[in-house]
């Protein structure tokens, strides 16, 4: 059953198509009520208007920080239309019944972004705003509640469909949507407060999502919730799916870390193809060439420009993303040939503080990983101190075994990843495995460096990498048996830098 609005309050922070809304309420004779700049606003418009503090017989105090907070306020909002108590109530207080609550909040997010001055954040937590939203959304059998600018088109269809009326489902489904926006404004009051209480809570909102195809297999559903263009401009292809997104944040993470010209080509979250070169074309070729076969429908991802040269390169291949800063044109246009194929413009971006993990009946939290070391904060340990040569590329493979999963082991030779292994139960495992790569795709591991996540608990690994032609290693140490993975090395003649940090992945 549709009913009627026959009167309103409007309080907003946001004008902008107001003014469809107010003058289709006027064209259905409904009463006004307002406050401050909205009054004038609706004044403005030659539309009659009552101010609130007319109606409540109390100016508006504190500079703005008490306007509508009044028992003939509420009382109008929160009267429930069949209790006659209730009704007798308004009445005796001669209390108006207000059938519609436009709000929206102040711009608390927004000023949090744009200044790090604390009065002028705090100004900006709205009370009588949000109080009115949760009024209105609490009685929505009565009320209809429109909490946010997002939602003024859909108010405005609605009145023009129902001739300025609302029924049961519409007021419900409005409430639903301004307790949304009240949790995700008090999420976002309690996290700017709580960056220094450090309170131990779980809190986070996002108020953006995009269903997806399905999950990680087709029997899963699947939505990602966040904003995928603060991160990307998708230029060609299919939309991407969820196993898409997980290798792309693999990919592009991995690219970033480094400052030369270097690509990465990523299957399952891991680097099957990892090369630094002083071109982008030829960093791609030294990266395919680390294993061709599992590049095969994989994700690339570079930190350069993709020029025309590459972009003939790749063409070659069939793949599922490419990511890269930015296109040459007429490298895009050779790329845009497979209309299937996924091309995104990555955007510059702070690095994330935190991630998260959903487990068991809860959720883990971190700090992200941003730790690389570099060549000097290396410890040699051994008595042949490595080269300038092997500094260079151990300083590659520990980046690149960062971001494998654990057991992680990579073989690194003139900054290209020429063998690795991964999620093993045991680091030999990984060792044999990265190996066993490197000889199928024709490298020489003679004179190549070796990079693990993890300490060695044995000399194992030490000694097959000797036997390999392995001559320089980086792990972080740590174990009490260090010293006989150091006396191995010294043993086999090779190099050997700890570096006092960790990168397990799981």
């Amino acid at each position: 059953m549709t009913k009627p609005i026959r009167s309103a309050l409007i309080s907003v922070y946001y004008k902008d198509k107001l003014d469809l809304i107010v003058r289709e309420l006027h064209k259905n004779k409904v009463t006004i009520y307002s406050t401050g700049g909205t009054l004038q606003f609706i004044e403005s418009l030659g539309v009659p208007v009552v101010a609130v503090d007319a109606l409540t017989g109390f100016p508006e105090i504190l500079g703005g920080r008490v306007k509508t907070l009044h028992p003939k306020v509420f009382g109008g909002i929160l009267a429930r239309r069949d209790n006659a108590s209730d009704l007798e109530q308004l009445k005796k207080h001669d209390i108006p019944e207000i059938d519609l609550v436009i709000v929206d909040l102040y711009p608390f997010e927004e000023t949090v972004r744009s200044t790090q001055n604390e009065q002028e954040i705090i100004e900006k937590i709205d009370i009588g705003g949000i109080s009115l939203i949760r009024a209105a959304a609490k009685n929505f059998k009565d009320t209809l509640i429109v909490s946010s600018r997002d939602q003024y088109g859909e108010l405005l269809t609605l009145l023009q469909a129902k001739n300025g009326g609302s029924d049961i489902a519409d007021r419900k489904l409005f409430a639903a949507k301004a307790f949304m926006t009240t949790s995700h404004y008090d999420t976002l009051i309690f996290n700017y407060f709580n960056r220094e209480a450090q309170l131990p809570v779980f809190t986070q909102s996002i108020l953006t999502s995009k269903t997806l195809r399905y999950g990680e297999n087709p029997h899963q559903k699947g939505v990602f919730y966040g904003n995928l263009d603060e991160v990307f401009e998708i230029l060609n292809g299919k939309e991407l799916s969820y196993n898409n997104l997980v290798d792309v944040e693999a990919a592009i993470n991995l690219a970033a870390e480094f400052t030369e010209p270097t690509f990465a080509i990523i299957k399952h979250t891991n680097s099957c193809g990892l090369a630094s070169r002083p071109a982008i074309s030829e960093a791609y070729a030294a990266a395919l060439a680390g294993d061709p076969t599992s590049a095969f429908g994989g994700v690339l991802a570079a930190n350069r420009t993709i020029d025309v040269a590459t972009a003939k390169q790749i063409s070659e291949l069939f793949f599922e993303v490419l990511s890269a800063p930015d296109y040459e044109p007429e490298a895009l246009e050779i790329l845009k040939q497979k209309k299937n194929r996924i091309l995104l413009r990555t955007k510059s971006q702070e690095p994330r503080a935190k991630m998260f993990r959903s487990l068991l009946n809860g959720v883990l939290e971190q700090d992200i990983d941003n730790v690389s070391e570099k060549q000097g904060t290396f410890k040699s340990v051994t008595n042949r101190k490595p080269t300038a040569q092997e500094l260079s590329d151990l300083e590659f493979a520990i980046i690149a075994v960062k971001h494998l999963k654990s057991n992680g082991i990579t073989i690194v030779k003139n900054k290209q990843l020429i063998g690795m292994g991964c999620g093993q139960t045991s680091r030999v495992d990984s060792l044999e495995s990265a190996l066993k790569k490197a000889k199928a795709f024709g490298f020489d591991t003679k004179g190549s460096v070796m990079a693990s996540e993890a300490f060695f608990p044995f000399p194992d690994c030490v000694n097959i990498s000797h036997q390999a032609g392995i001559v320089a290693i980086s792990q972080p140490g740590g174990s009490i048996k260090d010293q006989d993975s150091i006396d191995a090395a010294n043993a086999n003649g090779q190099a050997m830098v700890m570096t006092g940090v960790r990168h397990f992945k799981h």
